[in-house]
């Protein structure tokens, strides 16, 4: 008897309230993430040593290969540094890396990136100086995308080492000497100047685990004596007491546990674009998934392929000829302009470079002019003109943009694959997979977003379906590249 009243006075009120006040038992994926954070945390020595293992592979890939001798017909990845190097950068690294992204956000950045490696090392030692206002202007990952994009077709990047070594040494020269001037012990080239940082940024905010920060309990560590725990250094410039996704988070754990209020945890996938996104307007990024993702990274790969393309070239060319203009199909620019090989065929004439870049900006402008416009229908759609639903609108074609990227430059893995005698029939069928999937990703936010603005479901079908109408032109520009040209 006495046992069963001291049973019943375990389970009593007191010991009810008690057990409520205890925080919530944890699943085995919330207590497996947070050992992982723990371990970034402690282990920030062996993450600079693997940091640095990866800066000197990289430095013999970027490097190297523009020393040496083309590859012959017969080369293979596994007997040519060239083709190894083009297959591990194109191939593999930058793929991958975007697929990174949108699975365990910005780790990429924080834990093995050799460019921010660099730029932070050298800003320990460097000038110190306060970062200007020109460096912080909110356009850069917009600009830089394009620009790299562009002048990387021009070029030929994606095939030979020397543009290579100029686009992806001068990034991080840049890098470095952003570094050595501004900034201690940060990451300012990543933070502002990078050019995928804006790209990178976009794909983190699909990722289903984040460092989140609990401000409650931020708040009741500072009022509970602790308002003076040491700093943390975080090196990109992430104002972390009010971050609330995973945009701008490099995932480096060096913040994990801080004032016992920041750990790595799960989440939905749709919860930042759903829900903090749309917190603020940001035109930039507007632009970027529009006209940057959509467009002109849609051109970039589209151009070599494209029968339009040789048309306008063939149809410029005759004009040309007849008016006794043909210095522009003679003028041979320098290989660090235009893609200039003769001995393996293949030169860009002024022609060919005018007219690549109209092709591009054409198609960016088509493409983005046409995704804007069904954005503008679907923000109609709810009511009176509102810009933040507008922009908010946008950040829902994030899952369409980044998968055409990613396609696109994963259609080098494919053709270095082929080029080995691998048997790929399976590519079309996932590529196929892969859009359908994308797209109605997209079109499931903007179903989210649009609840969020109205509560008429004729209202949100219609902008729903607007969303759906420029999730296709997304899909029917990649549908062009791999299954009609």
């Amino acid at each position: 008897m006495d046992f069963l009243v001291a049973a019943e006075a375990d389970n009593g009120p007191a010991k009810q309230a008690h057990r409520a006040a205890l925080p919530p038992r944890r699943g085995f994926i919330e207590r497996g993430l947070n050992q992982i954070g723990g371990w970034l945390r402690r282990r920030q020595g062996l993450i600079q040593r693997v940091q640095w293992s990866i800066v000197i592979v990289y430095l013999v890939l970027v490097a190297t290969p523009a020393f040496l001798p083309l590859p012959g017909r017969m080369a293979h990845i596994w007997d040519n540094l060239t083709l190894f190097a083009q297959f591990a950068f194109w191939g593999i690294w930058w793929p991958f890396v975007l697929l990174s992204m949108v699975l365990v956000g910005r780790a990429w950045c924080g834990l093995f990136c050799p460019e921010g490696a660099l730029s932070e090392a050298t800003s320990r030692f460097g000038k110190g100086y306060a970062v200007p206002r020109w460096i912080t202007w909110k356009g850069w990952p917009f600009v830089a995308f394009v620009c790299t994009t562009v002048y990387g077709q021009m070029v030929s990047v994606y095939q030979y080492p020397k543009p290579a070594l100029l686009i992806l040494g001068g990034s991080t020269l840049g890098a470095i000497a952003v570094g050595y001037l501004y900034g201690r012990n940060k990451r300012v080239w990543c933070r502002y100047l990078c050019p995928v940082n804006g790209v990178f940024g976009l794909l983190a905010k699909l990722a289903p685990v984040h460092f989140s920060v609990d401000q409650d309990a931020w708040t009741a560590s500072r009022l509970s004596g602790h308002a003076h725990a040491a700093p943390i250094n975080c090196a990109p410039l992430v104002p972390i007491r009010t971050m609330r996704g995973g945009a701008d988070c490099h995932m480096c754990g060096r913040c994990e546990g801080f004032r016992g209020a920041i750990e790595l945890a799960p989440r939905a996938p749709n919860h930042e674009i759903v829900h903090v996104a749309g917190s603020a307007p940001k035109p930039w990024e507007t632009l970027l998934i529009v006209f940057g993702l959509m467009g002109v990274a849609a051109g970039a790969f589209h151009w070599s392929a494209s029968p339009w393309y040789v048309s306008i070239k063939q149809a410029l060319a005759g004009w040309l000829i007849e008016q006794g203009l043909v210095w522009p199909l003679q003028v041979q620019p320098p290989w660090w302009i235009l893609t200039d090989y003769p001995d393996l065929n293949d030169q860009l004439t002024l022609l060919d470079g005018a007219v690549l870049l109209f092709y591009i900006g054409a198609t960016a402008a088509i493409i983005g002019g046409l995704v804007s416009l069904c954005l503008w229908l679907a923000t109609r759609s709810l009511g009176p003109w509102s810009s933040a639903a507008f922009h908010h609108f946008a950040q829902s074609l994030i899952p369409i943009a980044a998968c055409g990227v990613f396609l696109g430059l994963s259609a080098m893995t494919v053709t270095f694959l082929r080029a080995e005698g691998a048997s790929l029939g399976f590519v079309g069928l996932l590529r196929g997979g892969l859009l359908a999937g994308a797209a109605l990703w997209s079109i499931g936010l903007s179903w989210r977003i649009a609840g969020l603005r109205t509560r008429h479901a004729p209202r949100r079908f219609l902008a729903t379906a607007w969303i759906a109408l420029a999730a296709s032109i997304g899909v029917g520009s990649w549908v062009l590249l791999f299954w009609v040209w």
